[in-house]
Order: structure tokens, then sequence, then C-alpha cells
């Protein structure tokens, strides 16, 4: 099973927020690190079953947390985030 790497945002008074460096648009939130995690597998899950129809290109594949080190962008939006790695659970995988 894949697993994306998801950056954790949280502001003072308000929830955990989750987004995918990998898959841009794709985001979850949720009121503890467990739960916004469970979100965002489930909101990737949810992306990559409908993302063919959406976009008419192949769900990005994961990148590795070496590779994301050498990109900019990266390193500016993991400054203050916890990183995880969240699993793609696919059909029979998300029961």
């Amino acid at each position: 099973m894949p697993h994306y790497i998801a950056l954790i945002h949280k502001e003072r008074d308000s929830l955990y927020g989750v987004s995918f460096p990998d898959v841009p648009g794709v985001t979850a939130a949720g009121t503890s690190i467990d739960e916004a995690i469970e979100q965002a597998a489930e909101a990737l899950a949810f992306a990559a079953e409908d993302w063919w129809e959406l976009t008419s290109s192949p769900f990005p594949p994961p990148s590795t947390i070496e590779t994301l080190r050498d990109n900019a962008d990266f390193i500016r939006d993991a400054a203050d985030a916890v990183v995880a790695a969240v699993p793609l659970r696919l059909g029979a995988e998300l029961a």
C-alpha cells in the first residue's frame, strides 16, 4: 500500500488541517491529529477514485521524503508542520 507525505498544520483555536504536496487540492481536517490523519486517508482514497474522470490524467504517484526535501515549496510549507505518511487505501482496503 503506497503512502503519501502529508503536512499537518494547526493554528490556535482551529482544527488540525492536512494537505498533500503530491496531490494539490486534496485536504482534510480533524479535531485531533489521529482524526485528521484518518480523514486525510479517506480524502486521498476518494480523490484517487475520481481523479481520472476529473483531470484526464493518472493519479500522482507518491514522492519520497528525500525528493520532497529537495523541493523549495515543500521546505517552506513544512517549516511549521507535522510531517506524516498517510496510506492510500483503495477498494477493499477501506473496509
